[in-house]
């Protein structure tokens, strides 16, 4: 899905009609790939977050989240262009930290719809601040450090929303983890199809599409390694497959090149 071919004059990057892509561009170009391993760092950010917990206690699996995504967070920040290594790994740091964040929630006592509701809120508050400074919300503008930072929180704030909400139908709702991932994987297809229709913005698309695919992931993650309705792999040897998976399409990615869109055209 390419983010400017459609894009209304409001959330346009005005200054950049001319160009696909800045060649300062801190993110990949909108491939399948990317969407094979964006849904790859959700369920290992899912099953390594369980993992962590179980294996070792919430405390120890916390300090082990703030400090891969801080990593991730420095590298990623000091980049001076998207990097395939640096990019997903501090993906998958996000993955990691933004499952522990919605858990963490639930933990204290408050149910997932709440939970839910709350960071469907926090999301919006974030695009409506980077909206009203920056005049677009497209990923093809992420060049400055004031649109990074604010491309990171949306990030992370689709992580929590996406796990809490996988965790609302899952629990709350009693649909399991495979209906709930078959769910999700129907409404991931959705903003593709209005996409390809015509009928949706291609920026709102995309970050609709963005969200869904953490419970897409996380849902099967669960049922992959749930001995509870599920095929009781555990969540070990389930990140371990997962993480795999991100290794060989990022490398892919960096042998590639297919998802740094060469520049064209001439912008004034």
């Amino acid at each position: 899905m390419t983010l400017e071919a459609a894009e209304g004059p409001a959330l346009v990057d005005r200054p950049r009609l001319g160009l696909a892509r800045h060649p300062f561009s801190k993110v990949p170009e909108i491939t399948a790939v990317f969407w094979v391993i964006k849904i790859l760092t959700t369920a290992t950010g899912e099953a390594f977050s369980d993992f962590m917990d179980h294996h070792f206690g919430p405390a120890v699996a916390v300090l082990v989240g703030i400090v891969g995504i801080a990593g991730g967070m420095r590298f990623q920040f000091k980049a001076d262009r998207y990097r395939p290594w640096t990019y997903w790994g501090s993906i998958t740091a996000v993955a990691v930290f933004g499952t522990m964040a919605a858990d963490g929630v639930h933990v204290v006592g408050v149910p997932y719809i709440a939970s839910t509701a709350f960071y469907a809120i926090v999301l919006g508050l974030i695009f409506r601040a980077w909206y009203r400074r920056e005049g677009t919300l497209s990923i093809h503008s992420i060049y400055t450090l004031h649109r990074e930072r604010f491309y990171w929180a949306t990030v992370l704030a689709t992580f929590a929303l996406g796990t809490a909400a996988g965790d609302m139908t899952a629990s709350t709702l009693h649909l399991g983890f495979l209906i709930s991932g078959i769910a999700f994987a129907v409404l991931f297809a959705l903003p593709g199809l209005a996409y390809w229709r015509g009928v949706i913005n291609p920026i709102a698309g995309f970050w609709i599409a963005y969200v869904l695919t953490r419970p897409l992931g996380a849902s099967f993650a669960d049922w992959l390694s749930s001995s509870n309705k599920g095929l009781g792999l555990g969540t070990g040897w389930v990140s371990l497959i997962f993480g795999l998976g991100i290794v060989a399409g990022v490398t892919y990615l960096a042998i590639t090149h297919e998802d740094v869109e060469e520049e064209h055209g001439a912008h004034a």
